[in-house]
């Protein structure tokens, strides 16, 4: 797992659309067992709109059933594997936001402590106030603090295709990553109080460390998440650049827009995310992580239902703390997150009894979300 992999930088090449499932007892391509054809299909549409390559895993009560499609490698043809480990992005947020509620189910920090008396001093400048802004507030997006992200310097130096290929393996502290937010003034108070910042969990991830002594905050997380769910394939790397095996290639536009070059991604340093989106998992993974936290084997009763007061936060969606409410078409609620990062796009959804679970990642950061194939999987028939 934690051996190296490393190839040249290389230019995406046409490649047709192959579909493999793997799982065991799959029935032949013309008819996915237990009702997921219209997942199939979504997954293999997403194939033919131009994303590479696409790994998808449901659990449903007892019963899995895994897919793949498309090519984990442009330049080989290989396929995807169900077993690919992926950087999951955003979704670690969902790791953080439990790590804290377990703290304070544990009396060592209250959801309404403000910033300032974890962090003293550290969100200052251009109307950032941290004597202003709560933990709660961090973990539901609704504390202003402008995203790093949203940065034109930062935007420069790591998001464009020369800044990226050229300071890919940068190892930033958190602090300097707080500095291109500090550097902006907070989002205005529009009535809207719902702002996403991923700005609010690298100060969440710093909180942990503060509140526990650690020197990291994924140490917390391993030991509070992965090692009691037997997560095997999840970790959160500290500055390793390359995804551990099986892993397949990721590739990214380093645009705004689906045309141009395309370019292998894979290797970067994960810390330029921290708390915001630093960690790596497996479908498989993300299922019993999603599922185990929804029918309460990683909080308690009082902070489960925290974790699902939200605001509203979009079209038929809510945030809550780390973790979104989703209505579908159909009327189905399904709670999880969407993670997006540079040559990689995926979502974690499950139902709200924990039984029916979903995960899935596009090797491609350029068509969208996956979206379509959460509908198709909980809607569809």
């Amino acid at each position: 797992m934690r051996r190296h992999i490393r190839t040249a930088l290389t230019a995406a090449t046409a490649v047709a659309l192959t579909a493999a499932l793997a799982a065991p007892a799959l029935a032949a391509p013309g008819k996915a067992p237990g009702g997921h054809d219209a997942t199939r299909q979504a997954v293999e549409a997403a194939i033919a709109e131009g994303v590479p390559g696409v790994t998808v895993t449901v659990r449903r009560g007892h019963g899995t059933w895994a897919a793949t499609a498309g090519v984990g490698n442009l330049k080989t043809g290989k396929p995807r594997s169900t077993a690919d480990h992926y950087r999951v992005a955003s979704i670690s947020k969902t790791f953080v936001a439990t790590v804290v509620l377990q703290l304070e189910a544990e009396g060592k920090l209250s959801l309404d402590d403000t910033v300032e008396k974890w962090l003293p001093g550290l969100v200052r400048g251009n109307g950032h106030d941290g004597r202003k802004i709560t933990l709660r507030q961090l973990l539901n997006h609704t504390s202003r603090v402008y995203d790093y992200l949203d940065d034109t310097g930062f935007q420069q130096k790591y998001m464009t295709a020369d800044g990226f290929m050229k300071h890919r393996f940068d190892e930033a502290t958190p602090e300097e990553l707080l500095a291109f937010a500090m550097a902006n003034k907070p989002y205005p108070a529009s009535g809207v109080s719902f702002n996403y910042s991923n700005t609010n969990y690298i100060l969440a991830a710093r909180v942990i460390e503060k509140a526990t002594g650690s020197d990291d905050y994924g140490d917390e997380i391993d030991r509070r998440i992965i090692a009691p769910l037997d997560l095997d394939s999840t970790s959160v790397p500290t500055t390793r650049v390359t995804l551990p095996r099986p892993g397949s290639r990721a590739y990214s536009k380093l645009a705004r827009t689906a045309t141009g070059p395309t370019y292998d991604v894979t290797e970067l340093n994960p810390r330029l995310a921290y708390g915001s989106g630093q960690m790596v998992s497996s479908s498989a993974d993300l299922n019993r992580f999603y599922s185990a936290l929804l029918r309460g084997r990683l909080l308690p009763p009082e902070q489960l239902k925290e974790m699902k007061t939200t605001v509203a936060s979009g079209d038929r969606r809510r945030y809550g703390l780390g973790l979104a409410d989703r209505e579908l078409s159909c009327g189905v609620h399904v709670w999880g997150h969407d993670g997006g990062i540079t040559g990689s796009n995926s979502s974690a959804v499950t139902t709200e009894d924990g039984r029916h679970s979903l995960a899935v990642n596009y090797n491609g950061d350029w068509s969208g979300t996956p979206a379509a194939v959460i509908e198709a999987e909980f809607c569809g028939k």
